[in-house]
């Protein structure tokens, strides 16, 4: 059997394969047999279908049609071994089947084109010479501040008020009801779904509708109050985003939070610790960490984006749909924890949209991950076997109680090791300049708008 190759785009390569005349029939007439011997003709005991008969009944164009299905796929896997391509995925006919059965003839050379996925090929840029900017988070003492306030506020006691009108940190039990506000001679009508009953309100900037808060401090106990407000643009329902509403609010009860102290008592009752001082620099410690770790993310983002820069890879389709399809379950695994209804979103009716959006991210996750193994292999980066069970011991007290896969397992663990080792070889290779935290995000910003901007003066100049 003759093959010649030829190297494709995404990573394919295609065959062009001959059949010899004799394989050709051979195939046919053994497929013939088979149908004599199978085939389900009035008037005729199954094997004992005369030849003629079989070909009138069944047509020579169904029995071609079946022959080369199974030829073609036999050959193709004959191909494929002979000439030691290593294919992913199954291999496609880059000719149409009625195309093959018209020309398909026993007896003679035939010949039929193909393709398959291959393993793709990376090829490498300078990675050795990188220069990037990256956002460096510092940490800052206000995270202990606001840690502990937020403990405090928990554990905080609340004091009933009768004495003095609501102030700014108290805590407010209100009963309120929202109407439409009047628009010309429209009358006002209660909003369904907008009122409570025995609703708490801490008074804090930034909680609830703008000017809620606002208009309940200076409020006493049993005192009733309408507030014309306005719901927000992004207010999660749609009808009432943007409209204006009136609020009555009767305020029932007041009180005030009263905070522990921070001493070792509450030291102990909030973390492990015995002092308050032993919880301080804790949580101190695991902040500076908490930055050191977003800043060197950070850094690892920016290198891994640069690579896909300068490194180019040829990525066979059946690759990027697979990849397709772990985007899609993730997003589906995080959308189930925030209690979205799976059904209504992964419909067959969405799904191909689904498929397109997460086409882009897809092939850049392989990009970038084909690129660091390449790399790993060129810089011979290895893993020490007590690295691995170290890594693993981590995950399986993590997943104490759950099944799973220890080969999968030690695969993931691998994978994750190796990554980062390579990372920490280009960070230490890469010229790395950092910037505040929020700056790149910033530049970013005002690069596609300088873009729009240059975008929208084209269009219009074209016009003109």
């Amino acid at each position: 059997m003759k093959v010649t190759q030829e190297k494709l785009p995404d990573s394919q390569i295609g065959l062009e394969i001959e059949i010899p005349a004799e394989a050709g029939k051979k195939a046919y007439e053994t497929k013939v047999k088979t149908l004599a011997r199978t085939a389900n003709i009035p008037g005729f005991r199954k094997g004992k279908v005369p030849r003629p008969i079989l070909l009138q009944r069944l047509g020579n164009r169904y029995i071609k049609a079946a022959t080369l299905e199974e030829l073609v796929q036999k050959s193709l896997e004959k191909a494929l071994e002979q000439e030691s391509i290593e294919s992913i995925g199954q291999p496609t006919l880059r000719s149409g089947l009625d195309e093959l059965v018209e020309t398909f003839k026993p007896g003679e050379p035939f010949t039929f084109s193909a393709a398959v996925d291959v393993p793709p090929t990376v090829e490498l840029g300078d990675y050795q010479t990188l220069s990037i900017k990256a956002e460096e988070t510092v940490y800052d003492p206000q995270q202990l501040e606001d840690w502990f306030k937020e403990r405090q506020e928990k554990l905080a006691t609340l004091v009933p008020i009768e004495d003095r009108a609501a102030e700014m940190g108290d805590v407010a039990i209100v009963d309120y009801k929202g109407v439409s506000t009047p628009k010309g001679e429209e009358e006002a009508e209660p909003i369904e779904g907008v009122e409570g009953t025995d609703f708490r309100v801490d008074l804090e900037s930034g909680k609830f509708i703008e000017g809620m808060v606002e208009g309940i401090v200076g409020m006493k106990p049993e005192e009733t109050k309408e507030l014309p407000l306005t719901f927000p643009d992004d207010y999660p329902r749609e009808d009432l985003a943007g409209e204006p509403v009136t609020f009555t609010i009767t305020l029932k009860e007041l009180k005030a939070k009263e905070l522990p102290e921070l001493d070792d008592d509450f030291a102990e009752e909030v973390s492990e610790s015995t002092t308050i001082d032993e919880l301080k620099e804790s949580l101190e410690k695991q902040f500076r960490e908490s930055a050191e770790s977003e800043t060197k993310q950070s850094i690892h983002n920016v290198i891994t984006s640069e690579l896909t820069k300068v490194s180019t890879v040829d990525l066979p389709d059946t690759l990027v749909q697979d990849e397709v399809n772990r985007v899609l379950t993730q997003t589906a695994m995080q959308m189930e924890q925030m209690g979205i209804d799976l059904g209504q979103l992964f419909t067959q009716e969405n799904l191909p949209k689904l498929r397109e959006n997460a086409r882009p991210e897809a092939i850049e996750r392989l990009k970038q991950n084909l690129i660091l193994q390449e790399i790993a292999k060129v810089e011979s980066i290895t893993l020490e076997e007590t690295e691995i069970e170290a890594r693993s011991n981590e995950i399986k007290e993590q997943l104490e109680g759950q099944d799973f896969d220890p080969d999968r397992l030690r695969q993931v663990v691998e994978e994750q090791l190796i990554t980062e080792k390579t990372l920490d070889l280009l960070q230490e290779k890469a010229t790395v300049e950092l910037v505040p935290k929020g700056t790149l995000e910033e530049e970013n910003k005002d690069e596609s708008e300088a873009e729009e901007v240059t975008e929208t003066t084209i269009d219009v100049e074209a016009q003109e």
